[in-house]
C-alpha cells in the first residue's frame, strides 16, 4: 500500500524509542517528502530498564542519555518539531484521565493535523503505551467526526490478530530502510542487544524478521467496538 501524502503528521507516544520500531519508515517516508511532523513524546523513558551491559548509565543519568538520544533519533528521521512533554515515566496511567485528554486536544488545535500516528487501546500491552492511547481516543471523540484527522494506530498484543483481525494498513518501508536502522540506533541504550539480533537475522534475510522491519502495520479504530466502550466517557 502506498503512503498517502499527508498535510501534517502528529505522532504520539510515551518513550523515546516508541517511535523507532513501529512507525520510523513512516515517518521518514513523510519527511522525505517535505511533510511536517511533530513527535509528542510524553516522558524521556527514564525508568528504562537497560543502563548498559557494562553499566554506562546509572538511574540518575539515564534520563539526559535518553533525551539525547531522542533528539539524534528525531534528526536521523528528519522530525524538525520534536516535543518533550515532561511528564514520568512509568506513571501515566496514574495521570488523570482528562488532563491526558487535555494535552492530545490542546495538539490538536495547535497543529490541525492531516493524520495522528500513536497505540491503539487496548492493543498495547505497556500501561504508558495504554493510557497514552486512552487520551488520544477520548481527544477525538471530543470533535465532530468530519473533523477528525486520519488515525493510524499501532498494536501488538498477542490478541491483535483474534480480536482486531489483520491490519488496515500495510506499508513497505525498505525504500528508507536505513532511515529507520538509523532511529533505532540512536536509542542505542535500549536497543543494543536487540539490534545486534536483529541485524543478524536480517543478514540471513530471515523472512519473518524482514516482515516485521521492513513492513509496518496499522489499524484503524473501530469507534463503535464495545470493548472499549468507557473511552466514550
Amino acid at each position: 500500500m502506498e503512503i498517502e501524502k499527508e498535510q501534517h503528521v502528529l505522532v504520539i507516544f510515551p518513550h523515546p524509542d516508541d517511535e523507532a520500531f513501529g512507525v520510523s519508515g513512516t515517518i521518514a517516508t513523510h519527511t522525505k517528502r517535505g511533510t511536517p511532523v511533530t513527535y509528542a513524546c510524553l516522558t524521556l523513558g527514564e525508568m528504562g530498564r537497560n543502563l548498559g551491559n557494562p553499566p554506562f548509565a546509572t538511574r540518575e543519568s539515564l534520563p539526559d542519555i535518553r533525551k539525547a538520544e531522542l533528539q539524534k533519533a528525531a534528526e536521523a528521521l528528519g522530525i524538525k518539531d520534536l516535543r518533550m512533554m515532561g511528564l514520568r515515566d512509568k506513571t501515566l496511567e496514574f495521570e488523570d484521565d482528562g488532563k491526558m485528554a487535555d494535552l492530545v486536544s490542546d495538539l490538536l488545535a495547535e497543529l490541525k493535523p492531516s493524520l495522528v500516528i500513536s497505540f491503539y487501546p487496548g492493543f498495547s500491552v505497556h500501561p504508558d503505551h495504554e493510557a497514552t492511547a486512552r487520551a488520544v481516543v477520548r481527544a477525538f471523540r471530543r470533535l465532530p467526526e468530519t473533523e477528525r484527522p486520519k488515525l493510524h494506530l499501532v498494536a501488538f498484543a498477542n490478541n491483535t490478530d483474534a480480536d482486531l483481525g489483520q491490519p488496515d494498513i500495510v506499508y513497505d518501508i525498505s525504500n528508507v530502510f536505513e532511515k529507520k536502522m538509523d532511529a533505532m540506533r540512536a536509542h542505542i541504550s535500549q536497543t543494543i542487544w536487540l539490534l545486534k539480533e536483529m541485524e543478524k537475522l536480517l543478514a540471513q534475510n530471515d523472512e519473518a524478521t524482514v516482515q516485521r522491519v521492513k513492513f509496518e502495520r496499522f489499524w484503524t479504530y473501530r469507534w463503535d467496538d464495545d470493548k472499549v466502550s468507557e473511552l466514550k466517557a
